[in-house]
């Protein structure tokens, strides 16, 4: 039987722990590394319903890619949707493991190396590296196989990450994509290495009303969302749990984690 500090010495293999931000919380959040995974829950945002879902399809540990303890806790009580998926958790012996800005930050099975992987996109690279290994950083950036037009383009992303809608500024001369940046989640940070970096478009979400100005007409900001931008990233959890280990199943969440909801 594999043990949850298995899975970790695995899942931090590829994005390790010390790579993750100072403000971040990832790591095991619940459980013992000595317990044996009967099974594994990938997905976004560790909720009750997620909780109760593991507890349903008796799989014993989640990994989730946000972190459901972020901030010290000072009660639990459950009058909160944190407390009491952590309440449910060790009341069923379910170990939480958080995979966040560490897997941000590497490129290789990264998350914003999937952003990439889902346009197609050719020369991926890290768009703002931080120190001397140029597959360590923040945000990443490639090329299309061909060049599109700026509405193609607008389309192709909708097609590619499955949205509903979502906001861009469009400057009114660039009509030509082929290099793109991507951030998974909130990217507005990095909006100035896009713009240096020559690219004609960044997807990432969660950009202020101000910050649009910023593009300056050198670059299209598309902000697609932030569960939108990351929720491939179950299935690259999925993938790697399941390519590594053979002695129990890893499933993909089946709950739609994300609290937007769009009027139509």
């Amino acid at each position: 039987m594999t043990k949850v500090k298995e899975l970790i010495h695995f899942l931090e293999n590829i994005a390790p722990l010390d790579l993750q931000e100072s403000y971040d919380n990832a790591g095991l959040l619940t459980g013992s590394p000595d317990m044996q995974v009967q099974g594994v829950l990938c997905t976004l945002d560790t909720t009750p319903e997620v909780v109760q879902e593991a507890i349903d399809n008796d799989l014993n540990v989640i990994v989730s890619h946000h972190p459901i303890i972020f901030q010290g806790l000072k009660s639990l009580t459950g009058d909160n949707y944190i407390t009491r998926s952590v309440i449910k958790a060790i009341k069923h012996d379910i170990a939480i493991y958080a995979i966040h800005t560490n897997l941000d930050k590497v490129l290789h099975n990264g998350v914003n190396q999937g952003m990439c992987q889902q346009l197609g996109l050719t020369n991926i690279r890290i768009l703002q590296t931080q120190n001397e290994d140029p597959n360590i950083g923040m945000g990443a950036i490639g090329e299309l196989p061909t060049e599109l037009t700026w509405s193609h383009f607008l389309s192709k992303v909708k097609n590619d990450f499955s949205l509903e809608t979502f906001k861009y500024t469009s400057a009114p001369e660039i009509d030509k994509i082929i290099r793109v940046a991507v951030c998974g989640g909130s990217g507005s940070f990095l909006l100035s290495d896009a713009i240096r970096a020559g690219a004609q478009a960044f997807i990432s979400a969660d950009f202020k009303y101000h910050q649009y100005f910023d593009a300056e007409n050198k670059i299209n900001i598309l902000d697609i969302g932030h569960y939108e931008s990351e929720k491939h990233t179950i299935t690259l959890l999925n993938k790697l749990i399941s390519n590594k280990f053979r002695n129990f199943a890893a499933h993909s969440t089946k709950i739609n984690t994300n609290p937007v909801r769009f009027y139509n």
